[in-house]
């Protein structure tokens, strides 16, 4: 064998003798002595003073907002991304195209989406409970920055 072959053999020996420790080493060293999660502390976070009405007044009127601009996209027309129109456009393409997996995905999903609709209407009546209350209370309701 050549000389710097030989030497090179040994190198790479030695370079994959030092990795096959390096890798069992510390999985064999965390073992014994690493610290079970269960025996850590939990951190325990302070008890509220409030119920946190100031800032549900100063974010309310951005809350109203989302909620209207969602309603109004599931609410929008065929040509309104989002909207359940044209969800059910997609399904009832799916379902003349016989295409059933597509049909089954899209189906479920419009499924979703007109439940989100009742929710989103029950949220906004919330709303306007807490705006009222925000009011009486002299919290307003400042405008959306």
């Amino acid at each position: 064998m050549h000389p710097h072959r030989k030497a090179a053999a040994v190198i790479g020996a030695l370079a994959l003798g030092t990795t096959l420790v390096a890798l069992t080493g510390p999985a064999q060293a965390a073992t014994p002595s690493a610290t079970p999660v269960a025996s850590q502390t939990p951190k325990v976070l302070p008890t509220p003073e409030g119920d946190g009405a100031k800032g549900i007044c100063k974010r309310l009127p951005k809350a109203e907002q989302r909620i209207q601009n969602a309603l109004d996209r599931l609410n929008g027309p065929v040509t309104e991304a989002g909207s359940i129109a044209r969800l059910q456009q997609r399904v009832n393409n799916a379902k003349a195209a016989g295409h059933t997996a597509i049909y089954n995905d899209l189906n479920d999903r419009l499924t979703y989406r007109k439940s989100l609709v009742p929710t989103l209407t029950q949220r906004q009546s919330d709303l306007n409970a807490v705006a009222t209350w925000c009011s009486s209370q002299g919290l307003g309701t400042p405008t959306a920055q």
